[in-house]
């Protein structure tokens, strides 16, 4: 075979499930917001299930749902039958995917479904299916035709399915008010999730935070320094309010200017006014970019009233992995 066969064949498929998803836009309806709404008001889990390529399309649905704050589980209708069933709470939500909606896996759990009250949610190229009839809400996930020869292999099918599972999570995650902190919370360790990390989410704080009082003594500055270990102090007023800071440098620098005499200096005399500071709610990233930006290693974490809130240090970015 050609190369410029293969490639025709290749676009070929793609144009197809293109199409496919294409054509469910003018399809979705009242039926998908209650489908959302149904899901959002659930107060225990999402029940996916599915058989075959429908069943791994269900996997990644699941999966999509709970890293957007939905809990949701997979359970395989084949195994459901052998004891999986205790795994079904009666306040779940179920959402099967089939699209003959004739999977006789799922048909045998149907009267089980209902026998327990739970809500049945249904994706399906078959509208008038016995699994359609069943469910409470049905969506229309019907293609034209599959991307392979003859219809025989699941293609356009799943990818649409795929894509209705996907266009639920999302509307759902937007309903609940899931945000970015909420998915940095739930992928620690993913890039996604260190991308997300905000200043407040890794910042140090409370008695954590070192501080000094403008006329505190410099020798008690470096011992207030020294037991922090962020290699630098905050000066406030007795109200928390920052006036500057002290860092490692500024020390050096003061030490080689004044020596000795500088032990006779207040933390006044010796802080920088005004330093660069950060709001709690800025991205990990923007912070990072400032320190390298200004060349230095920690940021003050302030308030709208100028009250300290933390530090941020280039260690603590450092550990995310971030760079």
């Amino acid at each position: 075979m050609k190369k410029t066969e293969i490639i025709k064949i290749g676009r070929g498929v793609l144009e197809i499930e293109s199409r496919a998803i294409s054509a469910l836009v003018s399809r979705l309806d009242q039926k998908f917001a209650r489908a959302v709404d149904l899901l959002a008001e659930n107060k225990s889990r999402i029940i996916v299930t599915g058989m075959g390529k429908s069943g791994l399309i269900g996997r990644k649905i699941a999966a999509t749902l709970a890293s957007c704050g939905t809990p949701a589980v997979f359970i395989h209708p084949a195994e459901a039958g052998h004891g999986d069933l205790g795994m079904i709470l009666p306040n779940d939500v179920i959402l099967a995917i089939s699209y003959s909606g004739e999977t006789k896996e799922i048909i045998d759990l149907l009267e089980f479904i209902k026998r327990i009250g739970v809500k049945l949610i249904t994706i399906t190229g078959n509208r008038r299916s016995r699994i359609a009839k069943y469910s409470d809400i049905v969506l229309d996930a019907k293609v034209e035709r599959e991307a392979g020869p003859k219809d025989m292999v699941p293609t356009a099918s799943s990818t649409a399915a795929l894509a209705l599972g996907d266009a639920l999570a999302i509307a759902l995650m937007k309903k609940k008010g899931f945000g970015e902190e909420d998915f940095a919370l739930f992928h620690p360790k993913g890039h996604i999730g260190r991308k997300l990390t905000k200043v407040g989410m890794l910042m140090h704080k409370g008695a954590n935070i070192p501080r000094v009082l403008p006329a505190t003594p410099m020798l008690q500055v470096i011992e207030e320094m020294t037991s922090k270990k962020l290699g630098m102090t905050c000066v406030v007023a007795e109200d928390d309010v920052l006036f500057g800071v002290i860092t490692d440098g500024d020390l050096r620098r003061m030490m080689r200017k004044h020596e000795e005499a500088i032990f006779e200096k207040s933390a006044r005399e010796c802080m920088t006014a005004n330093p660069v500071t950060v709001d709690r709610g800025r991205l990990a990233t923007e912070a990072l970019n400032l320190m390298e930006e200004r060349k230095i290693t920690a940021l003050v974490v302030t308030g709208r009233s100028g009250k300290i809130e933390g530090i941020i240090h280039l260690h603590d970015l450092w550990r995310t992995e971030m760079f």
